[in-house]
């Protein structure tokens, strides 16, 4: 065997490997439409590379090079629809089947070309570079890309232009053979069925890395996710709450920490049931999910207790954001409860202090939070630390 026949049945073999992986992510995460659509892609990969070997060992027919052909195009068809589902974006099923069809007929008409002909190689290959050019287009379009991402649609980039450069590159190792026979022997061959290999690789396995990376992101956001509120539980608050106060601190941004709980919460179960009481709990989650914006940080920390970290505000604008959402809460219906019943929450604020951390700030916000309740509930009070503050200032 030669030694682009011997890379041509590693090719076999690796999109074989390939096809496994991703089904095999697709297996464990069953929600992943992207890892189906990419092992379906290198199954039919595995297709081409079986054709082409058929081709040079028994003899050229243009039915079966146009069906390798086709099978190579319809692979690179199918993986981009895989990396649409990926990144969320719409699959161009009408430009790549524009795309498909006439690269077919192209493909057909050329076979009466002579087969080192410049012209004839750079039609076989410009179908392949548009087709991996839509799916680095795929990925420039999406939404949000991370460098990971970034580095894929790089990949990409320089695979759909390797694949232009063939028609240079034939023609400087000296031709592609004057049968398909020779086509194997050839230093081109050699050279074009490795670099294929490494580009395929490198594609696969970048996408590999990202949907485990966004695997383990997901199990992750699961475990630090309160099942009830839709919010972050304790452990995940203050993970991110402390990320928070370390970047705040680097910026030199104050942050402000409210703590919250739902006045009477065991009158509300014993009245009106734990499903009542879970109502009321999904209604103040909901609450403050609208409530906050992007960078802020709110978690349901106990039962019926939540908290908010607020960077880039110092006390006087935490206390109005809780004032805020004391009356707006205050004020709201809960679904399957009584029209005119009402629901009240105490709110305690803390700001951060120098040489603080999380645990400190919390501690500050939760004694506000009890002089809240001391003082009848349905108020918001701010540490007794903030409190001296403002009277030596005042002094």
């Amino acid at each position: 065997m030669s030694g682009a026949g011997f890379i041509l049945a590693i090719n076999m073999m690796v999109a074989a490997l390939l096809a496994a992986a991703f089904l095999m992510v697709a297996v464990y995460d069953k929600k992943n439409d992207a890892a189906r659509w990419m092992a379906f892609g290198f199954a039919l990969a595995m297709s081409n590379f079986g054709l082409e070997f058929a081709i040079a060992s028994l003899g050229t027919s243009r039915p079966a090079v146009v069906a390798s052909f086709a099978a190579f195009l319809a692979a690179m068809a199918v993986f981009n629809a895989g990396v649409a589902r990926k990144y969320e974006v719409a699959v161009p099923w009408r430009l790549m089947a524009v795309v498909f069809v006439v690269s077919i007929a192209a493909c057909y008409l050329i076979q009466d070309m002579p087969r080192n002909s410049f012209s004839r190689m750079l039609l076989y290959q410009l179908p392949y570079f548009l087709m991996q050019a839509v799916g680095v287009g795929i990925v420039w379009s999406a939404k949000s890309r991370r460098p990971l991402d970034n580095l894929f649609m790089a990949v990409m980039s320089a695979s759909a232009l390797q694949f232009l450069s063939k028609a240079f590159l034939f023609q400087a190792f000296g031709g592609s053979g004057a049968t398909a026979q020779e086509y194997l022997n050839t230093n081109y061959a050699l050279f074009s069925q490795s670099m294929g290999t490494v580009f395929a690789m490198a594609i696969a396995l970048l996408m590999l890395v990202i949907l485990v990376r966004d695997i383990f992101a997901d199990v992750t956001a699961k475990s630090e996710t309160d099942a009830l509120s839709g919010l972050l539980n304790r452990g995940g608050f203050e993970r991110h709450a402390e990320a928070a106060l370390r970047d705040a601190a680097r910026r030199g941004l104050p942050v402000a920490l409210v703590i919250s709980d739902l006045d009477h919460f065991k009158a509300i179960n014993d009245t009106f049931g734990h499903a009542a009481g879970d109502r009321v709990i999904e209604a103040f989650a909901g609450f403050l999910r609208s409530a906050t914006s992007g960078h802020q940080i709110a978690g349901r920390i106990g039962g019926e207790e939540f908290a908010i970290v607020l960077p880039g505000t110092n006390l006087s604008g935490a206390r109005l954001f809780a004032e805020g959402a004391r009356g707006a809460f205050a004020a709201l219906p809960i679904e399957g409860l009584p029209d005119g019943r009402r629901f009240t929450a105490s709110f305690g604020v803390a700001e951060l202090c120098g040489g603080e951390g999380i645990s400190d700030l919390m501690r500050r916000a939760d004694e506000a939070l009890y002089d809240a309740k001391r003082s009848g509930r349905d108020c918001v009070r701010i540490s007794a630390h903030a409190r001296r503050d403002l009277l030596a200032a005042a002094g």
